[in-house]
């Protein structure tokens, strides 16, 4: 085993401890925080944040001269030999009326230039050329520079593409808080989940409490003879039932544990404690006027809108006419003629280029012809979405608030309910109530037990999604 490497995983493991350890009693701003550090989503919405930074500092380069070195060697065996032949070569003499040069022929008695067999003037003098070998070589020929491109006019196609690049990170950016709202909720549902299957449990728990010490009474009442046996299996089938349901509620509080766990990013077989139950919490009911202008995806609709815009110029810039200005400076050695190096030496160039679009058979205007009708479905798009969302906002503020009647109720019917068990236990007691009555009024309370409950995490859960829906999250 090597060495080097046990010293760092027990660090990593005694660090997992400890945050395990720190993390038994769960409030929900913990869970919260814990579920956002764990995200997937999160990360990926962090790392298209980063993507699209990138991609706008790289179209902000467009703005910048592109300075490139290149260079080049060409090594071949190729090789050019020509001989120019010897010849004789005509003279001129100086014309003293024209001041230039004229030809220095024979005249004739006439004055004209005598004329050979080979339709060519006769010369006074000839001038002796006595040819000469030609050899090009082309190996060991390179060249090396740097050139700098700088862009004039694109038509507004570089402008327009930063832009772009601009809102995609400002959409990006606004992504990002939605992955963080959607994990928040998420973390939520968890939270209150477990908060609700753990209450059930304890309402599971006292109702099987109850019905083993009223199971113990009409045993014992059987034995003394004062109840029949008919009444000790009636308390036997609610036990049997009891049993089901505490089974269950302990399966359910397994479950959102393990589930809060993985939200968390916490093992799945920790003991998760939290620090109160609902009533703990104070919880304001949201009175104002439904405003969604806040929420990631209104903004999200509107950059989509300014996308399209830029767009329709990023089209249009490509059939607008193009200037380039480039300018180099490179050395360049090579070229043997006759044994001596034609080029050995540096230079400096600047050429500039101009690009005129004149006739594409009507491909430009159709193009930003479809740009201009994706801009257009961006805009229906964005007022469709926005009507869902000032529905969902009002829908979730009525949620709000038949949670607060739904909660108020259900407290009326335990408390009745409650009441309801102590005067049939008296009542039974007294001989005035059947056990079947009294069985059915604990029956009662526990309905009403578990419908409190999950009055009181809808509540929390409603809460939560009007403040997604508001953009307040």
């Amino acid at each position: 085993m090597n060495t080097k490497h046990i010293l760092p995983s027990a660090v990593l493991c005694l660090m997992c401890s400890v945050a395990i350890t720190a993390q038994d009693t769960i409030t929900l701003e913990k869970c919260r925080e814990l579920a956002l550090e764990n995200s997937k989503s999160a990360a990926i919405a962090a790392r298209n944040k980063d993507k699209a930074a990138y991609t706008r500092k790289a179209y902000r380069a467009n703005y910048f001269p592109k300075i490139s070195a290149s260079g080049s060697y060409l090594y071949t065996n190729l090789r050019v030999t020509e001989k120019i032949r010897e010849a004789y070569l005509p003279t001129f003499v100086p014309n003293p009326v024209t001041g230039g040069l004229s030809p220095n022929v024979i005249a004739g008695p006439d004055g004209n230039p005598i004329i050979g067999p080979d339709g060519n003037p006769f010369f006074r003098e000839y001038a002796y050329f006595p040819g000469m070998d030609f050899s090009l070589k082309l190996n060991n020929f390179w060249m090396a520079g740097l050139s700098a491109e700088q862009p004039i006019y694109t038509g507004g196609k570089i402008t327009a593409a930063y832009r772009m690049a601009q809102t995609g990170d400002e959409i990006a950016d606004l992504s990002r808080q939605l992955a963080r709202q959607e994990t928040i909720v998420q973390a939520d549902e968890a939270y209150w989940t477990f908060v609700q299957t753990s209450e059930m449990l304890k309402v599971a728990r006292s109702y099987r409490e109850m019905l083993d010490e009223l199971l113990r009474n009409v045993q014992d009442a059987e034995k003394a003879g004062l109840k029949h046996r008919n009444d000790v299996l009636k308390v036997q089938v609610k036990m049997n039932e009891a049993e089901l349901k505490l089974r269950q509620a302990e399966n359910g509080m397994l479950f959102s544990q393990k589930n809060l766990c993985r939200v968390m990013g916490l093992p799945f077989d920790i003991e998760v404690t939290l620090p109160a139950s609902f009533g703990d919490y104070e919880f304001a009911s949201p009175y104002c006027v439904p405003d969604y202008s806040s929420r990631p995806e209104y903004a999200m609709l509107e950059k989509q809108v300014t996308l399209k815009d830029q767009e329709i110029k990023l089209v249009r810039s490509d059939f607008l006419p193009r200037a380039d200005v480039v300018a180099g400076y490179g050395y360049t050695s090579g070229l043997m003629l006759n044994d001596r190096r034609l080029f050995d030496r540096a230079s400096f160039s600047v050429m500039a280029s101009v690009s005129i679009p004149v006739f594409h058979w009507g491909e430009g205007r159709n193009k930003i012809r479809a740009a201009k009708a994706e801009r257009a479905i961006a805009r229906l798009q964005r007022e469709d979405i926005n009507e869902q969302m000032a529905l969902e906002l009002e829908r979730a503020q009525d949620k709000c608030d038949e949670s607060e009647l739904e909660v108020e109720l259900t407290v009326r019917s335990l408390e009745q309910a409650e009441e309801n068990m102590n005067v049939s236990a008296l009542q039974y007691k007294s001989g005035m109530e059947t056990l079947s009555g009294y069985l059915e009024a604990h029956t009662a309370w526990q309905k009403a037990s578990m419908e409190h409950v999950g009055a009181l995490a809808r509540r929390r859960l409603n809460h939560t999604y009007y403040l997604k829906a508001s953009g307040e999250l």
